[in-house]
């Protein structure tokens, strides 16, 4: 792998982040720790942020570093926002939303919580940061986590379920630490990839943090569906192959990220070094920014692809089972994630006796769903929290 872009945070915080993380492996040495680990969300910094990543309607936004683990248990530390509501907190505390956010890229520059208004995810980021702002009006507590590797040292497992959730969940943990007004019921919510990290969450979170309470998901657009079949998809040049052409060295990093047997050297020709270097040292709109090539051409001939779909395969949402009221929303005009897999994924679940309210807007594009779902969101999430019945088209 070729060196991370540099930092942006000051080296003081960088320093204080290793040396967490370095204290957290010497806990941990003999021993992996357990799924509700009381060591995971453990707040390791926190400083006020007042740049575009901050939510204009909160109290107050943190910018923090808090402790979680990898897909494979080990510690680490993430990074992410908390945004606290004006007024005084509800009996019980200010309930949260705890964000999963869309593809931005694997390099720490794409990290949202280093968002600004002349950011290299900005045209994305700052609409939803937006969105987000209506949920600070309502009450909540926003926690948005960044991710493993996205701000902090590592690099980033783009759409490993497992070590989204975890990064997801113990945000919240990390919150409640950093302002005791904030309560224990929580709802997760997310797009795109944060839309599959949504559907790994609802299926782990009672199980890794039974002291907290999560009443709701809302999953927008959820992306992985398949995405075990997208190299022989894009070699044959499959209709819209071209559109995961910006996604392809993502998925091929961040899986080899989680799993070294998946190595790009052994996927990827070279015409695809370009796209590959964009990945590492930008965000996606400068992926999207390489010249377009036929898809066929970003592969080897006679490719090994066998570890890339084995680790695919287990990432596909459509193999979860959220245990609360889920909600799933899709745009009708999405070319990103085609509203066809979001619709066999859900008939999966359906038939799995899984609770689901399944959302479709006409016209939306892949970002337009964001927007067009909040209002239906926030009731969703509003009758789970009163302890009201959740709209179901299934389970």
């Amino acid at each position: 792998m070729s060196q991370r872009p540099t930092r942006t945070v000051g080296r003081v915080v960088v320093a204080a982040t290793v040396a967490a993380v370095a204290a957290l492996s010497a806990v941990t040495a003999t021993a992996a720790p357990s799924r509700h680990d009381p060591g995971a969300g453990r707040l390791l910094d926190a400083k006020p942020l007042r740049t575009a990543a901050a939510l204009p309607s909160a109290a107050r936004t943190m910018a923090i570093t808090y402790a979680s683990d990898d897909m494979n248990g080990r510690p680490i530390a993430v990074t992410g926002t908390v945004a606290i509501p004006r007024g005084k907190a509800p009996a019980g505390g200010w309930p949260v939303l705890s964000w999963a956010h869309g593809t931005t890229g694997i390099a720490d520059v794409c990290a949202p919580s280093r968002d600004t208004a002349t950011g290299l995810d900005h045209d994305y980021l700052g609409p939803v940061t937006q969105v987000l702002d209506s949920w600070v009006r309502k009450g909540y507590a926003v926690a948005q986590t960044d991710y493993q590797g996205l701000g902090a040292p590592g690099v980033h497992p783009y759409l490993n379920g497992v070590s989204e959730a975890n990064s997801v969940i113990d945000i919240v943990r990390a919150a409640r630490r950093l302002d005791p007004a904030v309560g224990r019921n929580w709802a997760v919510a997310g797009h795109s990839q944060g839309g599959q990290a949504t559907l790994f969450t609802a299926q782990q979170a009672r199980q890794r943090a039974p002291e907290l309470a999560l009443r709701a998901a809302v999953s927008i657009a959820p992306g992985g569906v398949a995405l075990d079949q997208m190299v022989p998809y894009m070699m044959a040049g499959g209709p819209g192959a071209e559109a995961a052409e910006a996604f392809a060295p993502l998925i091929v990093l961040g899986a080899q990220a989680a799993d070294p047997a998946v190595r790009p050297q052994d996927i990827f020709s070279a015409a695809a070094q370009p796209f590959e270097q964009a990945a590492r040292a930008g965000c996606i709109a400068q992926i999207r920014a390489v010249p377009a090539i036929p898809t066929a051409q970003l592969f080897k001939a006679g490719a090994n692809t066998g570890p890339l779909t084995t680790y695919l395969k287990a990432q596909d949402p459509i193999t979860t089972n959220p245990a609360v009221p889920t909600m799933v929303a899709q745009g009708t005009a999405d070319t990103v994630v085609a509203p066809a897999g979001t619709t066999a994924m859900v008939a999966a679940m359906c038939g799995r006796g899984i609770a689901l309210d399944y959302r479709t807007y006409a016209g939306q594009d892949h970002r337009g769903s964001v927007p067009a779902s909040l209002a239906d969101a926030q009731a969703f999430v509003g009758s789970a929290m009163a302890g009201r019945a959740t709209p179901r088209t299934c389970g």
